[in-house]
């Protein structure tokens, strides 16, 4: 099994629509997707988490678990802000739907690891600091629908 580093692998793309109902892109609509990649100094969430349900009962003290509902955690990206430029701002701006399109393996035909989430855009808040570091922009994402996970990379 071979490691990999994701900086310089991952890539995160935004696509206003996909015709699938099961959010699986065409290579034209990944083609045509918005690639915000070197745009991107964080990454938060993404994910789903699952709200176990307990199941105690009268003959052990032990409480058991089973799967309960899933949900999609928290998700938001962290820009780097433009000085000229307010494509983040305005291509992402609260209310604006689509995709955020992960291929956590890179992008090339064929390769695993694809994730789709539907998305609305919950905010987007510049980050105003003292500090010493570059202006960024962090854009929170409400997830609509359970995503495609660990799809593959179509190749036509």
């Amino acid at each position: 099994m071979a490691r990999f580093n994701r900086k310089g692998t991952t890539k995160i793309l935004f696509a206003e629509t996909i015709a699938d109902a099961g959010y699986m892109p065409t290579l034209v609509e990944i083609t045509g997707a918005e690639d915000y990649t070197k745009a991107i100094a964080a990454v938060d969430g993404f994910a789903l988490e699952n709200q176990e349900i307990e199941t105690p009962d009268m003959e052990s003290t032990f409480v058991s678990k089973i799967p309960g509902d899933d949900s999609a955690t928290d998700s938001s990206l962290t820009f780097y802000e433009d000085d000229v430029a307010d494509d983040i701002e305005t291509d992402l701006a609260k209310g604006t739907t689509g995709f955020i399109i992960i291929c956590r393996k890179g992008k090339a035909a064929s390769t695993k690891g694809m994730d789709v989430h539907p998305v609305r855009v919950a905010s987007n808040s510049p980050a105003i600091t003292a500090d010493n570091e570059a202006a960024k922009i962090t854009v929170k994402f409400s997830i609509t629908d359970r995503p495609l996970l660990n799809a593959t990379v179509p190749a036509t």
